[in-house]
């Protein structure tokens, strides 16, 4: 039976065809479950998120590739503790979203969608940006003015029309909302289909380790689309019968915006500050409950860290050779308070995911060093 669209709300169920972007009140949707694949199903002849096409919601003669995934698991030693990083920011686009980029945007040129909208803080609309512009399709992009340049210079680049919003990064989501009317909002956030894109980092990190599960998965957490695709694809695995269990997930975020991990501990979430984080700076995440519930039923957690921690890890991986930004770095972080709190043990196979390159924030990393560009 093919997969539908659920509003998991409601329990109602639409068909995939015709595009949509939300339930009918505007709920964020979710795909009803899918069985996953085995070994036997991999596609030995392709590589990244189209290696595991037999567990997508669809299959595309043509899709939307720019040779996304198939990034490196490096093992390092991290603060005493043996870590594996899974190195994201290795992607065509120079973040872990082209995963969900090339199955979001082959699904709806597939459906016949020609021109897309997109919010973003940098990464996602990068990747949405290059993937519109690979496929033929026209894209807009609204980004916070505040955006690193590096970042929208990118999607420019890319031939997107960008138009930066004053404000937070919440008055950009707000502002793309009143002009999804007029042109599809292919939002990373919104569809259900970016998220079994980056489903496939599961499946990834399964078969980098020779078909098992780590035991832990620490991520930076904006939105949670890492998050819930690593929960999405690690319990397709489990009912495929090819793991035991999902590995704890854990989300990091600034302390400076943290709602899902002040949701997780049962604390009003303060105001939000600004953070060099600024690709997990979202105030309002639209699956805030659903993040949630996967941390708990995974047994893991949420983490925070100060501005001066996650300096501090962005320093010390650029200094072992491993150049990210800021909000990438923080899993690196909340490994060593995750390892200090006894919540993780140094014998487990621990992965730290790695989103998106240094290269990303310049500006922000030579402000670190005391540097003027």
């Amino acid at each position: 039976m093919p997969p539908l669209y659920l509003d998991p709300a409601t329990g109602h169920t639409f068909p995939i065809d015709p595009p949509r972007w939300c339930g009918p009140d505007r709920a964020p949707l979710q795909l009803t479950q899918l069985p996953g694949l085995t070994r036997a199903q991999i596609d030995p002849a392709a590589r990244g998120p189209w290696r595991y096409r037999a567990a997508l919601p669809f299959a595309p003669a043509d899709p939307i590739t720019l040779g996304e995934g198939g990034t490196p698991l490096l093992p390092r030693t991290l603060h005493g503790a043996p870590a594996l990083l899974k190195a994201e920011w290795i992607m065509p686009t120079g973040s872990f979203k082209d995963r969900g980029a090339t199955v979001m945007l082959s699904l709806l040129r597939a459906q016949g969608v020609r021109a897309v909208l997109e919010d973003s803080s940098g990464n996602g609309g990068a990747a949405i940006a290059a993937y519109a512009a690979a496929g033929g399709l026209d894209a807009v992009i609204l980004a916070p003015a505040s955006t690193s340049p590096a970042k929208t210079v990118q999607m420019r680049a890319h031939g997107a029309t960008v138009e930066l919003v004053p404000g937070t990064r919440q008055d950009t989501a707000e502002a793309a909302i009143a002009r999804a009317a007029t042109v599809f909002y292919a939002s990373h956030n919104w569809h259900p289909f970016f998220l079994h894109g980056t489903k496939t980092l599961a499946y990834e990190l399964w078969e980098d380790l020779g078909f098992r599960a780590p035991d832990n998965v620490i991520v930076p957490c904006g939105a949670g689309s890492n998050v819930l695709g690593c929960a999405i694809g690690f319990d397709e695995l489990r009912r495929a019968g090819q793991i035991a269990r999902i590995p704890r997930l854990f989300a990091v975020q600034p302390a400076a915006c943290a709602p899902i991990a002040a949701t997780f501990a049962g604390t009003p979430a303060p105001a939000p500050t600004p953070t060099i984080a600024e690709g997990t700076a979202i105030a309002a995440p639209i699956r805030l409950a659903e993040v949630v519930a996967a941390l708990r039923a995974s047994g893991g957690g949420a983490v925070t860290l100060t501005e001066a921690e996650i300096a501090a890890a962005t320093l010390d991986l650029a200094h072992s050779g491993v150049y990210v930004e800021p909000t990438a770095a923080q899993p690196a972080a909340a490994f060593a308070k995750l390892l200090a709190a006894g919540r993780i043990d140094p014998g487990e196979t621990t992965v730290l995911v790695l989103t998106g390159s240094g290269l990303k924030a310049t500006p922000r990393i030579a402000e670190l060093l005391g540097l003027q560009l």
